[in-house]
């Protein structure tokens, strides 16, 4: 009895090394993808140099936060002076008013004049035509200025005729602005940065699995005492724990660049978890159709079902990775992260069982 408990010590001891071949194998196999390590490469690249690129990106992600631009208004019509109202709401936007249109225009195709608000009030309404340059970098911001300037007028006509309601409506919350810089870096380049390498994990583990199927090393693989089982064993725990370990580093070079980052130890987790979901679905994909083409499709389609169903959640995981780096984290966000681990555990249950079900002549 202790002989056989000891030879199955060993044989267990073999299957574990060969699920550490295989994920080391794996490591090497991306190391030589070009397409591979050129998404790595940008990926550090925004990482390490975010706090110059924050500010061009900015720029195109709300033109109006660009500081030291002014443009230059003309406001012609019979309600001019609620429209210069709201301009004035406008660091960024200098009005003037035109006694007549075609002198505003005049002025405008001269190059005086950015942009041209025409006015017109009748019965009791208040339309305002706004003219902006033909399509430019400048363009776009004018465009952006010229639009919060006839929200703060819709605003304001809101606010002047709620006296004559039968009702008093509810008093307007104030408008408290925000900065664009922290918007965009905690709810657009934080979550990318995270949540890039798990797209890009799953991505790899459909082409290791289908390629190897579709050029015949999968026996190869086989001729080894290992079942299909340790194959994507080996292969997901590879794909796994590089999605994290990417993640920490784009977060330590963003700390590096200034950008504050709370929590780190519950991102690792919701990248983990995260990643184990994206890979099992990937991994389930390809036993069942291993297709190359065909699996990219649909893990592609599964991946964005994914995430388009996660932001119907109270705690989605771009949120909750935004909440938890700027240490804003309640309880139901660090509670949305075990419950996405318990379904990474669940997910990679599963997808074990459906290989020890798929028959690898079928592959």
């Amino acid at each position: 009895m202790a002989d056989q408990a000891s030879i199955r010590e060993r044989l267990a001891d073999l299957v574990s090394d060969q699920r550490l071949t295989i994920a080391k194998r794996e490591l090497q196999v991306l190391g030589r993808e070009k397409t591979i390590i050129l998404a790595l490469v940008i990926q550090l690249f925004v990482a390490a140099f975010s706090g110059f690129l924050v500010v061009g990106l900015v720029s195109l992600y709300d033109p109006g936060s660009v500081e030291g631009y002014q443009i230059d208004a003309a406001v012609t019509g019979n309600a001019s002076g609620e429209m210069l109202t709201a301009i004035d709401q406008r660091a960024a936007v200098s009005g003037a008013q035109y006694q007549t249109t075609a002198g505003a225009f005049e002025d405008f195709q001269s190059g005086q004049i950015d942009v041209v608000f025409e006015t017109r009030r009748a019965n009791d309404r208040l339309f305002v035509t706004m003219t902006a340059p033909e399509g430019s970098i400048e363009t776009t911001l004018i465009v952006s200025e010229g639009q919060e300037a006839l929200r703060a007028l819709e605003r304001q006509l809101r606010v002047d005729r709620a006296s004559s309601l039968s009702n008093e409506p509810l008093p307007l919350p104030p408008d408290t602005g925000g900065n664009p810089y922290f918007d965009f870096t905690y709810t657009i380049l934080l979550p990318l940065l995270v949540f890039l390498p798990v797209f890009i994990s799953g991505s790899i583990t459909v082409d290791s699995i289908t390629e190897e199927a579709e050029q015949g090393t999968l026996e190869l693989l086989r001729v080894a005492p290992v079942t299909l089982v340790d194959i994507v064993d080996g292969k997901s725990v590879a794909m796994i724990a590089i999605a994290p370990l990417q993640a920490m580093l784009w977060l330590f070079l963003l700390t590096l660049n200034g950008v504050a980052i709370a929590n780190a130890s519950w991102l690792f987790g919701l990248v983990a978890a995260t990643a184990t979901i994206v890979v099992s679905l990937s991994v389930a994909v390809s036993l069942l159709a291993p297709d190359r083409r065909s699996a990219q499709l649909l893990f592609s389609v599964g991946v964005l079902l994914f995430f388009a169903g996660a932001t119907l959640l109270p705690a989605d995981p771009a949120n909750t990775a935004a909440r938890l780096a700027i240490d804003s984290a309640t309880p139901t966000t660090r509670l949305a992260v075990l419950v996405y681990g318990a379904v990474a555990i669940a997910a990679a249950v599963a997808v074990r069982q459906l290989a020890k079900r798929t028959d690898p002549n079928t592959l």
